[in-house]
């Protein structure tokens, strides 16, 4: 999967089976208003659909990643549309398969008379477009729920996100003017990269570019990355789907638990992402900003969970340390708190690996202290990937 990422007008693009995100910033972004307040424990299944707001209607969605979901649309002049109300507007819409950034304007919305969507499969246009709606849904919802963040610059206004965005493309993208992402089809237009994961990749993204601003340089857009790969898992254990069990892989739901295209606890397991830092690692040829994310998405691993061998939901891990050391994990939660808190109030467009540890030391301190276990927990996890 390609993600595409352009911000200042300046656009990258990666291979096959990568991500990269589109970024286009603002001079007159929006501030994020994010509240760094205490953390909620995850649902022990998806985000109950919220009390309804006049024009709102619970919906039955029948997508090809996330299954039979409830979602919540929108009643207007005697037809229900795949816009959420009671999230500051979240829409989806679909690209038609039109080739091209400029083509937003050619995009049809969903609109239908009986509240029933999509039939599971590729055959109805419906199916993909259930998926985003229930993932970004489920992605506002951790967002609020864990940090009090309404929508992803804090305004309590909803992205619109695109689906069937060109033909055979197997990569989805993120546009921040206007607040938006973009989902293709995939491999014969038979496998939309619309799973729950990829869709909060791309979500978070948006929070990035109002938060943080990531900058260009191979660690600093590494850690973007790493930032969307980390909230795209939190939100899966949030959402906890029986047809998509949360896991610290990414994008397994498209590409398959074999091969994942990303994997959290031993990054080094896809074959291109190094596990632990080193000079020169994020330079020239390394410098692919998907494969550096290894090193962010590892230690926030290690942080959430410790190293060694470990099952969660039927997965099997194993995460090594650089020293043979063993790290102690403090929870996802704690650790999810710790990132957001450095996201929010320390990383900016220059913070390489090095300010990210000081940064979320910053913040370990800022919410649990210091001396505490926490804080210990987060050197110890940094030191592991040989980040000091």
């Amino acid at each position: 999967m390609n993600r595409a990422r352009s911000t200042r007008k300046r656009r990258r693009k990666r291979a096959a089976l990568q991500m990269s995100a589109v970024v286009v910033a603002t001079a007159a972004l929006a501030a994020s208003g994010a509240m760094a307040g205490p953390a909620t424990a995850a649902t022990g299944g998806p985000t109950p659909v919220p009390a309804q707001t006049a024009g709102s209607a619970t919906a039955t969605g029948h997508g090809i990643r996330v299954g039979t979901v409830k979602i919540t649309t929108r009643l207007r002049n005697g037809r229900y549309e795949l816009t959420d109300p009671t999230r500051g507007g979240l829409t989806i819409k679909d690209y038609l398969n039109n080739e091209y950034f400029g083509d937003l304007e050619l995009s049809k919305p969903f609109t239908g008379k009986d509240n029933e969507w999509g039939n599971g499969t590729t055959s109805s246009r419906e199916s993909a477009a259930v998926d985003a709606q229930f993932a970004a849904e489920q992605a506002w919802d951790y967002f609020k729920n864990t940090f009090h963040r309404l929508g992803p610059r804090g305004d309590n206004k909803g992205p619109t996100l695109y689906v069937h965005f060109k033909k055979n493309f197997s990569h989805a993208q993120a546009i921040d003017d206007p607040m938006a992402a973009l989902f293709g089809d995939g491999k014969n237009n038979k496998k939309p990269i619309t799973s729950l994961d990829a869709v909060a990749h791309e979500y978070t993204h948006l929070v990035s570019d109002a938060t943080a601003k990531f900058g260009y340089s191979a660690e600093s857009d590494a850690l973007n990355e790493a930032t969307s790969d980390i909230f795209a898992a939190m939100v899966e254990f949030q959402a906890s789907l029986p047809s998509d069990p949360p896991d610290y892989l990414f994008e397994e739901k498209v590409y398959g638990k074999s091969s994942p295209m990303r994997y959290m606890d031993k990054p080094s397991r896809d074959g291109k992402s190094p596990d632990f830092w080193k000079p020169g690692i994020t330079s020239g040829k390394n410098g692919d900003t998907h494969f550096q994310a290894g090193i962010a998405n590892h230690f926030f691993y290690l942080l959430a969970e410790g190293s060694g061998k470990k099952t969660i939901n039927g997965v099997a891990y194993d995460s090594p340390t650089i020293d043979g050391r063993k790290v102690a994990g403090i929870g996802r939660t704690k650790a999810a708190r710790i990132w957001y808190e450095a996201l929010t109030t320390q990383f900016n467009s220059t913070t390489g690996y090095k300010q990210a540890r000081a940064g979320t030391l910053k913040a370990a301190a800022r919410l649990y202290g210091t001396p505490s276990r926490e804080y210990a927990a987060v050197q110890k996890a940094w030191a592991a990937v040989n980040v000091k």
